[in-house]
């Protein structure tokens, strides 16, 4: 199976579809950090999707549109507090949206919980979580899916911390969190693994 990987510099997923057989891609606009230059595409994703594939994972920027940020862009009332964050927001939701609108068999859209009705976005199709597939972290994880059956949680554990740096109300009783961005973007290797098992499988020697 041609899998895209797009908006992956890590390699993680690319890497996981590799291991089981299948000729698959990482596409960035930064070289790739997953030390496998040959199987990384650097350019628009949005061009890359054009060719033939038969299943797309997309994980477009959320910056802007994260409900993480939505204090620093709206007021309580849902007034525009910041203008250019908003534009920005909507420039993201665009981009995000032509991922969904891609011309291909099998998709998935991967995104953190965002303000989806600030920018026009459908609903989501299921929510995963990091200790499902081993991780003990939360990370609240949509997918957007077309042509692909939702991820089976593969092993349940304990959480201990939430992902990304909390303070205040929010990491009473947990501890640890990631200040840096790349670092927070990147797919656990559970849910890469997940995601290569259960929508590709294993068809190494066939």
């Amino acid at each position: 199976m041609r899998v895209l990987v797009a908006c992956e510099e890590s390699q993680r997923v690319c890497i996981a579809f590799r291991e089981l057989g299948h000729e698959a891609y990482s596409c960035d606009l930064l070289p790739c950090s997953g030390g496998h230059p040959e199987w990384h595409i650097q350019g628009d994703a949005l061009e890359v999707i054009k060719i033939k594939w038969d299943l797309v994972i997309a994980h477009p920027p959320c910056t802007y549109l994260s409900c993480a940020g939505a204090e620093r862009t709206f007021r309580k009332n849902g007034v525009i507090m910041d203008q250019d964050r908003y534009e920005r927001g909507l420039q993201a939701a665009a981009f995000l949206r032509r991922f969904l609108d891609a011309d291909v068999p099998r998709l998935c859209v991967e995104n953190p919980v965002i303000m989806r009705d600030k920018f026009d976005i459908p609903k989501y199709d299921q929510i995963i979580q990091p200790w499902q597939f081993g991780h003990p972290w939360h990370k609240r994880t949509c997918l957007w899916l077309r042509g692909l059956p939702p991820l089976t949680p593969t092993e349940i554990v304990t959480p201990t911390g939430y992902w990304a740096q909390r303070s205040g109300k929010r990491a009473r009783g947990f501890t640890g969190g990631h200040r840096d961005p790349k670092e927070r973007a990147k797919t656990f290797p559970g849910i890469a693994r997940a995601m290569a098992e259960q929508w590709g499988g294993d068809i190494r020697g066939t």
